[in-house]
């Protein structure tokens, strides 16, 4: 990854690095107890929306929320809940970068994210479309 011992050429190593290598950035620790609960073996994980996470250093240190969007190529998170207003009176999330956050809680609804975890996904039931409905209701009138 980076070779150089100067500050200028890492930075400029981060700034101009292929995505593949800019989502390797955007990793964040876990909480302890979390990882003790779920059995996670690794000290970071990449962040994803619907993460819950906490932050921990800048102006929104010790703000909890979900996070809302994840943008690799600039390397912030934008977390739900934490907005600002402009000269306009309008309001926006803030970028938060990467570094300054923990995760507290994980979404595990994504079956690749869960298999890289060695876990199970955990599929909210809210989320069923009405094909998936029908044909449950179907195959239950025919067992009736």
């Amino acid at each position: 990854m980076i070779t150089s011992s100067k500050p200028k050429v890492q930075r400029r190593f981060r700034d101009n690095a292929p995505m593949h290598i800019k989502q390797k950035f955007a990793h964040a620790h876990i909480d302890k107890t979390l990882a003790k609960k779920l059995k996670i073996k690794k000290r970071s994980v990449q962040l994803s929306k619907g993460d819950t996470i906490k932050v921990v250093r800048g102006q929104k240190k010790g703000s909890n929320g979900k996070v809302t969007k994840v943008d690799l190529r600039k390397g912030f998170i934008y977390v739900d809940g934490l907005t600002k207003k402009n000269a306009r009176g309008k309001e926006f999330n803030i970028p938060i970068k990467v570094n300054n956050v923990y995760i507290t809680d994980l979404n595990l609804s994504d079956k690749v994210r869960a298999a890289k975890l060695n876990m199970k996904p955990v599929i909210p039931e809210a989320k069923e479309s009405n094909e998936e409905k029908q044909v449950i209701d179907a195959e239950a009138s025919k067992v009736e």
